[in-house]
């Protein structure tokens, strides 16, 4: 009995797709890339409910006739290769033929179209791979795809979609990516009915500014080198632009975008003992090559590229940075300390110019002894300096007395055991540690953790409502940030009005800081704002979920005191009271140890080896 057969076509469609079309970002990466490769300026996003419920992208490129319109849908249907050759000398985004297809087997889609030749354009609809109707129908010139219902008959993957606000972050993730390879394009994209941002076309560096704000563009350095292998170009950011979280590194090739590890660390190796170690470097670089030097035909999603030659490119993008670097004066340079310093006289090569004149004395005999009388050490007297000391009275009326060994190991004693109840006295640590003497041994508090316990318990205790106080700013300090960004901190309005901040957007990404919670007047706004919108970024649940504990953490972070800073005793008996007052003193939220105590039995056991 034969037990092979052939699947049905919607079956392997759906197949394909599960490879394709991951999550709503993927479809808008697929149907841009063919609106861009159909040759159109100027592309509007519709979604709703971040892609689950509509997905349209409209275009003005060149349209398709009806029967390409149908045939598209259809799957390794292609107009960008004819031939296998034609892998090696691709000039378009897309090549595959899968992508549409893939698209219809999991959603409800229509297309719209038509050709500048044609008076009517064609309408087609298909659900779930089903040819439902072809209609010609009045349009403008270009292509509108409308997909709903996204992953209607895969119930499964559309459960294990993630909430609204992270599916539209990787949307507009990719958004961002063809818009950045694309600036002569200009982009539109509209969410529930608003306006997320637009895009006019504009030259790159000002495509870079309109996306991630007009700061990044001042830590920015161009490149720009021509090889024999390859045509490097784009931007790297100055030394003083490093950051540990939310650097934006995207990588180029031939328009596309790509990831590739192995030429991320070339990077960093040009940068070696220019920032700190765990830092990164925004960076925006553009890659032009032969395309037979290249293969992106290895993942349907097209964002890994094997290179012919890894190791030269490598050399070429370590010299070319370390160059620019060079060029604009990056690289930090020695500065010394003039104050105090003798002034150096100038040459001058006409002035008449004196020898030096060496004194000495002619008369001098080191073989004779010198007659002067040398300074005669006084007697060991010392009792007359302090007369009052050997008459017993002492010093200020006190009077001195002799003490015995046995009294002093007395006295010893009750000194120690006094030190073992004063738990108000401490003693700090190269400014990071506070050692306390306790009964059992030795407490030992790491300061920073402990005040980061302390603020947070009370960041969290406002956002329940406890009153807040705010302080307000004289001048009020504008600050920008990407799309996804200012989407993530439009979402977390209240509860940073519950922190004490107080927000004004001014659209394009822009807010107002009219407020900041009082305790963190000397905490850079923008600095803040933007390790709470990476702090979201980091968790993998809704945002609902965490985002209290998530921003109260942050800003107790950015709030603590940092290591190294000294301490008086004072400050350090109230930062012990304080943190024994809360109701989880041995851990920071986030598990990390604050408290530990070293035995008396420990230290005893030290000394005896």
């Amino acid at each position: 009995m034969d037990i092979i057969h052939l699947l049905p076509d919607a079956v392997a469609n759906q197949i394909a797709a599960g490879e394709v079309i991951q999550r709503p970002a993927s479809v808008i990466k697929e149907l841009i890339e063919n609106a861009i490769d159909a040759g159109a300026s100027n592309i509007n996003v519709v979604l709703e409910d971040a892609g689950r419920t509509l997905i349209q992208v409209v275009d003005d490129g060149k349209g398709m006739s009806d029967t390409d319109a149908r045939l598209a849908f259809e799957r390794h249907a292609t107009s960008k290769i004819k031939k296998a050759d034609d892998l090696f000398a691709l000039k378009t985004m897309g090549f595959r033929g899968e992508a549409l297809p893939s698209i219809a087997a999991v959603a409800h889609v229509k297309l719209t179209t038509r050709t500048i030749e044609n008076e009517l354009g064609t309408q087609v609809e298909i659900e779930g791979s089903r040819l439902v109707s072809q209609e010609p129908c009045a349009c403008p010139v270009g292509a509108n795809f409308e997909v709903r219902n996204l992953f209607f008959n895969v119930p499964a993957r559309r459960k294990f979609l993630k909430s609204n606000q992270t599916e539209l972050n990787n949307i507009i993730q990719e958004f961002e990516r063809i818009a950045l390879v694309n600036p002569s394009v200009a982009f539109t994209l509209h969410h529930n009915g608003s306006l997320v941002t637009q895009l006019p076309s504009a030259p790159l560096r000002m495509r870079i500014s309109n996306i991630f704000g007009r700061k990044l563009n001042e830590q920015l350095l161009d490149i720009d080198v021509d090889t024999t292998l390859i045509h490097l170009k784009g931007f790297v950011g100055k030394p003083d632009s490093s950051k540990k979280k939310g650097c934006h590194q995207y990588f180029f090739v031939n328009g596309r975008f790509m990831r590739h590890p192995y030429f991320a660390k070339a990077i960093m190796e040009a940068y070696d003992q220019l920032i700190p170690t765990g830092e990164q470097i925004p960076y925006f670089l553009y890659f032009e090559v032969d395309p037979a030097n290249i293969d992106v035909n290895i993942h349907p999603t097209k964002t890994e590229v094997k290179f012919e030659n890894e190791q030269a490119i490598w050399q070429i993008i370590v010299a070319a940075i370390r160059e620019v670097l060079g060029r604009f004066s990056a690289v930090p340079v020695l500065e010394f300390d003039t104050e105090g310093c003798p002034e150096i006289p100038v040459f001058q090569e006409h002035g008449n110019i004196a020898p030096p004149k060496l004194e000495f004395n002619s008369n001098f005999n080191p073989f004779t002894k010198n007659s002067a009388p040398s300074p005669s050490k006084s007697a060991n007297r010392w009792e007359a300096l302090y007369p009052d000391v050997m008459t017993g009275s002492g010093l200020d009326g006190y009077e001195v007395t002799e003490i015995t060994e046995e009294e002093n190991e007395t006295l010893y004693a009750s000194q120690e055991e006094e030190a073992i109840e004063m738990s108000s006295e401490h003693i700090q640590l190269q400014g990071q540690y506070i050692l306390t003497p306790v009964r059992s041994g030795m407490m030992i508090v790491n300061q920073q953790r402990a005040h980061i316990r302390i603020l947070y318990d009370k960041y969290r205790a406002q956002m329940e409502g406890q009153p807040v106080s705010t302080q307000g700013l004289l001048f009020p300090e504008v600050v920008q940030f990407s799309i996804a960004d200012a989407l993530l901190l439009e979402e977390a309005t209240d509860e940073l009005k519950a922190l004490g901040f107080e927000l004004s957007p001014l659209g394009g990404g822009s807010f107002a800081v009219n407020g900041m919670p009082a305790g963190l007047e000397d905490i850079q706004p923008t600095m803040l704002l933007t390790n709470i919108i990476e702090s979201i970024k980091d968790k993998s649940t809704g945002m609902e979920a965490d985002i209290q504990h998530r921003l109260a953490l942050t800003i107790a972070r950015s709030a603590a005191i940092v290591v190294g800073q000294a301490l008086t005793n004072a400050e350090m008996d109230n930062l012990i009271n304080q943190l024994f007052a809360c109701p989880n003193p041995n851990h920071t939220p986030d598990g990390k140890l604050i408290v530990t105590i070293l035995q008396y039995a420990d230290i005893e056991r030290m000394f005896k080896a």
